[in-house]
């Protein structure tokens, strides 16, 4: 595997920045702004748009998220418009007896929580979330423990993320989905945090379904996502019903033949509007660029960057957890004892480095526009907060 160089030119980040951050929202790359502009001008001729306008772009779209995850049949993917509507059509076609368990990791993104919670209320099944241990060694280790006890003959669900968007806390997905196999559970993956920069592999996790949103890892624009439905859903009943999802819909002049066969597999549960006339060009644009970079590439060189430094944080008394149990993409510094974190923030504030803060945790999360300059000034500027934080008493 040829290692990256860093790939900074792609992008137009200000150079008095130093951006932490891509976990929040991932920056544009010039390539898919371009895509983005020239999407725009076309929309001033919508004559231009012809049958094929709404439905090549699509399928286009749906193989390339496809290959990226080894889904390998982009009927199995669907275009929605945000993670808790892909989430939604999810949990709207389980089907749950009174008592049954929807398991999760605890402090997980609400858009994986809500729709469950309310689904819950629905039929009088449980949401049992699974605290993160109260240890400061292994926690990876022991969160994935606490998971697969939790998973019995009474849970119908697990929904979690491949990591944790917190902390970035890797969860061991071959071994909870043996475990759901087991007892006769799902696995729903949210991959918003991990997909287009984590080794994602249907083939390999065999989830039964994965939703992702596409303004973080995927560096795609706000407003659009992606999602793989398995076989368990193919005979569901999506949340909204629109023209697209029918069967002949690209079909333009018989569309007053009203069908109620929707189309195959994930089509079903495409988001109305889906073709997207300026979204889908940007993403389609951003998602070339990730495949050719490929997943394991950008955390191989996430992992180069965080390992420059990583001893000396360690050593500053702040904790990071052991690299077999978290990812590089997006991970966790929880500030030593006696560290100011308003003092911190400050410092931050004026070198102008932006970085999320998750409860007492920083949360980190590079990209290739990042190098290890970066992660030196990321380092001065906890060295500084912990000579002006005031010892504690």
């Amino acid at each position: 595997m040829n290692p990256l160089s860093p790939q900074k030119d792609k992008f137009t980040l200000s150079e008095e920045v130093t951006f932490l951050n891509g976990a929040y929202m991932s920056p544009m790359m010039r390539s898919a702004e371009q895509a983005g502009i020239e999407a725009v001008s076309q929309k001033n001729n919508p004559f231009f748009y012809d049958r094929d306008s709404f439905f090549k772009p699509s399928e286009e779209l749906r193989k390339t998220f496809s290959d990226l995850i080894g889904a390998n049949d982009p009927d199995r993917i669907a275009i929605i418009p945000s993670a808790s509507y892909g989430m939604a059509n999810v949990a709207n076609n389980i089907a749950f007896q009174p008592g049954e368990k929807i398991v999760m990791a605890s402090e997980q993104f609400p858009s994986n929580v809500y729709p469950w919670r309310e689904r819950a209320k629905e039929t009088g099944a449980q949401v049992v979330m699974v605290d993160a241990p109260d240890t400061q060694g292994s926690r990876g280790v022991a969160w994935n423990e606490a998971i697969m006890e939790a998973i019995d003959f009474q849970t119908r669900v697990v929904t979690i993320g491949h990591i944790h968007w917190a902390d970035g806390t890797l969860f061991d997905l071959k071994r909870i989905r043996a475990k759901t196999r087991e007892v006769g559970a799902l696995m729903i993956i949210d991959g918003t945090q991990s997909i287009g920069a984590l080794p994602f592999d249907v083939a390999e996790f065999q989830p039964d379904a994965v939703i992702c949103s596409a303004y973080k890892w995927l560096m795609g624009p706000y407003g659009i996502g992606m999602a793989y439905y398995g076989p368990y859903f193919d005979g569901g009943k999506p949340i909204e019903n629109n023209w697209y999802a029918r069967k002949n819909s690209d079909q333009f002049q018989y569309l007053i033949n009203y069908q109620d066969e929707y189309r195959p597999k994930a089509a079903r549960y495409t988001v109305g509007e889906s073709s997207n006339f300026i979204l889908q060009p940007i993403l389609q644009t951003a998602l070339t660029q990730v495949i050719e970079w490929q997943p394991a590439r950008i955390q191989a060189y996430c992992k180069a960057l965080v390992d420059s430094v990583v001893g000396d944080f360690q050593a500053m008394g702040c904790i990071i957890e052991d690299p077999a149990h978290r990812a590089s993409h997006l991970f966790g510094i929880r500030l030593p004892q006696g560290m100011d974190e308003d003092t911190l923030k400050q410092i931050f504030q004026r070198e102008k480095i932006y970085v999320s803060w998750r409860g007492p945790v920083v949360r980190v999360s590079p990209y290739l526009y990042n190098t290890k300059e970066d992660f030196a000034h990321l380092l001065q500027c906890f060295q500084e907060a912990t000579e002006l934080s005031v010892p504690l008493v």
